[in-house]
């Protein structure tokens, strides 16, 4: 029996059935990291950001698939965890928008709204890498709108775009060396295609007609179906590239920082245009820059940096009825009241301005904060002492979602919060932040503790917020990140062979050496960091670490370079005995 059309019901089930494949095969999306290191958790942000719309779809079911799509969509906005989820929900985002006011599709729709979900994940993304969950989802949807032309029954049409995505994902070595170095397919690219096997097989319980109840544990995902050649013993995500949108610190050409937003199909007569999220963008674009747009059905949120606040508004206005207005002169850091309340947006958009009708008068707000993101008692309270507002939980093996890193920013209590992700793995979620928070979010794209130390130590009050950022961004870059932990597996990265079980040693982000011996390793490191001789080294001390050998390494710091200036201190991180930081 054939199925031509799909509906929300429909599709909550391949929803439910994708999340419970997901969750079935979440370890080993994790151990495909191309890094030996035993924090890979790809599988674990991807499963936690689809796990958020899953909720959204339990609390708003709808039998109109474009209002399914809607409400999952803003769930895994608001979830979204690490590279990987926040590409997720990126997908997802432009495909809710391709099947907006559906309430059934055929697949030909299906294969359109995949491939809008695949231009909003690259368009998310600043430098999009080959080899990665985005080519995975190009070329399968690029198939899904051949396809479509020639089949209208889903079943077969699901089972072409799922095969075509496990060729993507096979072929995914051959565009990052990396991954072929290791001889693994790419991580999240494997996320991506169980939820493809998951979608076929929530659609057989629509075939089968059975009863529908939303919740993931209860669908149970068909055997193992047959994996890509390619071997799967490695763990993490590799190739996935973090978005950097920043405005130039060395530029103040747009002095005007705005933020308000547009209820758009108002019924304002003054409405002249039909609204484009990317036509509103390129007009912006031409007279300003660090321009956001994220809209709904209801309203469009606006963030923009000018020159001329008259062209801005005479521009946005053709789309409909402007309110929230913020506007600050970032030449002297004077706020300006927001000009109304009003009703925060509907579901996903509707958290941030909820939180912000709770919130003070901005003009009574301090104003700057800073948000960072560590895991370890010892490491949060050298943040706390760094003058740091909030230490968000998290980092290797738990990355916070866009959503903890929204609240974190708003408990501040700040007009600016500088966010200090740590992790290269949460700068694309803090960036997702950006465009929900209602206070201005600067993220600083630290990727170890050591850089966002260095950053925290930068920060001074007095200045302005671009003198505060220009002064972050070079210390990041005077520091080296240490890390020390074991081998989770064999494998040979960078001409280093590593057995499992090996100590190895990180140095900014690149495996340079692996032992058996920690001692040995922690020498090693030390001697590429200390070229020197005379900098300033600090040892962070985790939770494994043995006295005994924080001592040795101590001592060998001071008898071989007597020049520099040691302190050891207390970070309590799990997994790394050892963070080191050199400046």
């Amino acid at each position: 029996m054939s199925k031509r059309f799909i509906d929300g019901s429909d599709f909550e089930r391949m929803i439910a059935a994708a999340a419970a494949r997901l969750k079935e095969q979440v370890q080993t999306v994790n151990n495909l990291n191309v890094f030996p290191v035993p924090d890979g958790d790809t599988g674990t942000n991807m499963n936690m950001t689809l796990q958020s719309g899953m909720e959204q779809l339990r609390e708003k079911h709808s039998p109109d698939l474009g209002r399914s799509a809607e409400v999952l969509s803003k769930g895994l906005l608001m979830g979204a965890r690490g590279n990987s989820g926040v590409i997720l929900s990126q997908l997802f985002r432009g495909f809710a928008k391709g099947v907006n006011g559906q309430k059934e599709i055929d697949t030909v729709q299906f294969a359109q709204a995949l491939q809008q979900g695949v231009d909003t994940a690259y368009q998310a993304v600043v430098k999009p890498v080959e080899g990665t969950i985005l080519t995975v989802s190009r070329e399968a949807a690029k198939h899904a709108v051949t396809i479509a032309r020639r089949t209208d029954d889903f079943h077969a049409f699901l089972e072409e775009v799922t095969a075509k995505a496990k060729e993507a994902l096979a072929r995914t070595p051959d565009l990052l060396p990396v991954l072929k170095q290791v001889g693994v397919v790419d991580s999240g690219g494997q996320g991506l295609v169980y939820v493809y096997e998951g979608f076929l097989n929530g659609l057989k319980l629509s075939y089968a007609d059975e009863p529908f109840a939303i919740a993931s544990d209860a669908v149970r995902p068909e055997p193992k179906q047959e994996e890509s050649a390619a071997p799967m013993e490695a763990r993490g995500e590799a190739g996935e590239v973090a978005a950097q949108r920043y405005l130039d610190p060395d530029s103040i050409q747009y002095p005007y920082d705005m933020e308000f937003f547009i209820r758009l199909q108002s019924g304002n007569g003054s409405v002249q245009e039909t609204f484009s999220e990317e036509k509103l963008r390129r007009q912006l674009s031409a007279i300003g820059d660090s321009v956001l747009v994220i809209a709904d059905e209801e309203f469009a949120k606006v963030h923009v940096h000018t020159n001329v606040p008259g062209e801005v508004f005479n521009t946005a206005i053709r789309y409909g009825e402007l309110t929230r207005f913020h506007l600050e002169n970032m030449r002297d850091q004077h706020r300006r009241l927001i000009d109304e309340e009003e009703p925060g947006l509907s579901d996903g958009l509707e958290h941030a301005e909820e939180t912000a009708d709770l919130e003070q008068p901005m003009e009574n707000l301090k104003p700057f904060g800073m948000v960072t993101v560590a895991l370890g008692d010892g490491i949060a309270s050298i943040f706390e002492s760094l003058g740091v507002d909030v230490v968000l939980t998290g980092g290797q093996t738990m990355n916070p979602s866009t959503e903890d890193i929204v609240q974190a920013v708003e408990q501040v209590g700040a007009q600016t919060v500088f966010v200090l992700p740590n992790n290269s793995n949460i700068i694309l979620a803090a960036q997702q932040a950006k465009q929900l928070a209602k206070a201005n979010i600067i993220v600083i794209p630290t990727k170890t503790i050591p850089q966002g130390m260095a950053a925290a130590l930068a920060f001074q009050e007095d200045l302005t917020a671009e003198e505060i950022e220009r002064s972050m961004l070079p210390a990041i870059e005077r520091v080296r990140s240490g890390q020390i932990t074991n081998a989770v597996r064999n494998t040979q990265m960078e001409g280093v062979d590593i057995q499992e079980g090996d100590f190895i040693a990180i140095l900014d982000g690149k495996i340079v050496v692996a032992e058996e011996n920690l001692f040995d390793a922690g020498k090693q490191l030390l001697d590429r960091m200390l070229e020197h001789g005379d900098e300033v080294v600090t040892l962070l001390v985790g939770e494994d670490a043995d006295a005994e050998m924080t001592e040795r390494l101590s001592q060998y710091v001071q008898e071989q370079y007597p020049m520099a200036e040691l302190e050891v201190l207390q970070g309590g991180q799990p997994l790394y005995p050892y963070l080191i930081s050199v400046e």
